[in-house]
């Protein structure tokens, strides 16, 4: 029951967060999703280096993994809004902002994680 405690505070975190910086960088004039993106670019570097960092020593415990790695991480960034953003930009034929956005995110979102793990070493 404890664990389901960490990740919801977490998860609550995250969302609220993703949902600030949402409001702040989606342009609703062009329909980049700039928010979502950086959510997940983000979370995805910041996963990189909880993960990193727990797998490199021993300072983090399961709690603090579920709190910020589960919890918040995945409260954070958003495969859901990812796709409905990609649905619109289908619906509407912007096939380019599609493809941009898509193979952008994944690309940067791998990158990311990566470069969160590098960075651990140097740690």
């Amino acid at each position: 029951m404890k664990n389901l405690l960490f990740v919801f505070i977490g998860g609550g975190f995250g969302s609220v967060l993703r949902f600030l910086l949402g409001k702040w960088l989606n342009n609703t004039e062009n329909g980049i999703p700039f928010g979502t993106f950086i959510a997940n670019i983000l979370g995805s570097l910041l996963i990189g280096i909880i993960l990193g960092y727990a797998a490199k020593s021993d300072t983090l415990n399961q709690n603090q993994t579920l709190l910020l790695a589960t919890g918040f991480c995945g409260g954070f960034t958003t495969f859901s809004t990812f796709a409905y953003e990609n649905h619109i930009f289908l619906k509407t034929g912007d096939f380019t902002s599609f493809a941009l956005y898509t193979i952008t995110s994944f690309v940067v979102g791998f990158l990311a994680v990566f470069a969160g793990m590098y960075l651990i070493k140097f740690m």
